[in-house]
């Protein structure tokens, strides 16, 4: 039997027991909320931090697979990008321009304060002694150019000349040493689906490489405006800045000067265009050696067959040139070739379009000589043909944008025998007025025959800071336009 005081003791060692428990609970709990609270200061706040929008960069990261760039036969475009950056410059064009600059000058006319404005773009040096293809835009209405290498180091560039008709001007720059360049390679020759690198300055983003493959060849984006473009082009990135870039082959041979884009927003979205490297080398020479570019032509008026296919029913071509007249005293003309005359190729290099034949043509200068292959009522015949100066029937005003051609007998018939020039293209805003087609038959107070008389009086017209032009449609409806330097 438990005796009383041997109970009250075994309750009292259990108090104690429970009380000692208690205490250690508390301890712990207490321990493990420090331990947290501690982690929840240390580290999740931390991660907080980390996702904050506002704090992200304003640009996207993104996986890149070299592996991606390569062919089955590997090909690398290290080399043909090192050798490639240290080519490309980017180029300052200042220029200055004078506006009103309050309500009052604005009406009356006072000159307004001269304001600088400054474009950039990129170049090309092709020799170690400082010369730099670029485009024409690039340098436009410049006062000042600067030259900046790919080692940071600038010079100041002087024009040496330009050719807005194919957008390629030269420009030069004095260096105390020989300078890295590219050598121009044979663009003819490019293929599609070859790799390219397109290198330039995009946004003033220095020495930017993109790459890409030949889309296609012999472009003309405009068939409108009577100049027949012949790009190449690609799908390497190209954006404001990349103008009068290279475009190279995995070899590093310049191929191209990047030139255009097409895109709604001013961006690239997946067009680039480039001056084949044959046209600019050929631009380049021609301002070196003449001061101007000399342009060779065959002398003829022709069309795309897949422009007239299916409304000739004795024509089954559906590709080259269709002669639809011959230039008295050309080459053409002396060669032997006619109306109906259908062009397949050129030299070595097949004609299916216009800017197929003007993109080569624009390669040679007068008195070359081209081999030409054509059909003549379904038998293949080849004829030599020397090219002659198209200024003998064609000349440009480039003050304002036009550019004149001589009447064929076509013309003339069109135009009931009247005197004067036909206007063959123009520039966008001259297009806009609906003047491309018309004959041109006078110059201020002088009456225009032919192009000699076009010549002068534009001359005379110069000194007068004002140009007045007189031009005709086929109904004989007259209207004058003015413009003024």
């Amino acid at each position: 039997m438990v005796k009383h005081h041997d109970l009250w003791n075994a309750i009292n060692l259990y108090k104690i027991a429970m009380k000692k428990f208690l205490s250690l609970l508390l301890v712990s709990m207490l321990g493990g909320a420090l331990t947290l609270g501690v982690y929840k200061y240390a580290f999740e706040k931390e991660v907080t931090v980390v996702e904050n929008k506002e704090n992200q960069p304003k640009f996207v990261t993104a996986s890149y697979n070299p592996t991606t760039l390569q062919n089955e036969e590997n090909v690398s475009f290290t080399e043909a990008a090192s050798k490639t950056v240290h080519a490309v410059v980017h180029v300052k064009n200042k220029t200055v321009s004078r506006g009103p600059s309050n309500i009052m000058e604005y009406f009356y006319g006072s000159g307004g304060q001269p304001r600088a404005h400054v474009g950039t773009g990129s170049g090309v040096i092709i020799s170690p002694d400082g010369y730099i293809v670029t485009n024409n835009h690039v340098i436009a209405n410049a006062t000042e150019l600067q030259v900046t290498l790919n080692n940071n180091r600038s010079y100041r560039a002087e024009l040496v000349g330009t050719d807005p008709e194919t957008d390629i001007a030269l420009i030069k720059i004095e260096a105390d040493k020989d300078l890295p360049y590219l050598a121009f390679g044979d663009s003819d020759y490019t293929k599609i689906g070859e790799w390219v690198l397109a290198v330039g300055n995009p946004f003033n983003l220095t020495s930017t490489v993109t790459a890409g493959i030949i889309s296609a060849k012999a472009r003309d984006l405009d068939e409108t405006d009577g100049k027949f473009q012949s790009f190449i082009q690609t799908d390497a990135a190209v954006n404001p800045g990349n103008s009068g870039g290279a475009l190279v082959n995995t070899n590093g041979d310049l191929i191209g000067i990047n030139t255009a884009i097409t895109s709604q927003t001013g961006s690239y979205i997946g067009y680039s265009f480039a001056v084949p490297s044959n046209i600019a080398k050929k631009v380049v020479e021609d301002i070196m050696e003449f001061g101007n570019v000399q342009m060779g032509t065959l002398g003829i008026k022709g069309q795309d067959l897949a422009v007239v296919n299916g409304r000739l029913e004795d024509i089954n071509e559906s590709q080259g040139i269709l002669i639809a007249e011959v230039f008295k005293k050309s080459g053409a003309y002396k060669a032997g070739l006619r109306r109906g005359d259908i062009i397949k190729q050129i030299d070595n290099i097949k004609i299916s379009k216009f800017s197929d034949l003007t993109g080569y043509l624009r390669s040679k200068r007068p008195n070359d000589e081209v081999q030409l292959s054509i059909l003549r009522d379904d038998e293949a015949i080849s004829v030599p043909v020397t090219l002659i100066n198209n200024s003998s029937y064609i000349y440009s005003i480039d003050e304002i944008g036009i550019s004149l051609q001589e009447q064929t007998k076509s013309d003339r018939e069109f135009y009931n025998n009247q005197d004067g020039l036909v206007i063959s293209s123009s520039n966008e805003y001259n297009t806009r007025l609906g003047i491309n087609g018309k004959l041109l038959v006078g110059i201020n107070d002088d009456k225009i025959k032919n192009i000699n008389d076009a010549k002068k009086a534009v001359e005379k017209a110069k000194s007068y800071g004002m140009m007045s032009l007189v031009i005709m449609d086929e109904n004989g409806n007259k209207e004058r336009l003015v413009y003024r330097n």
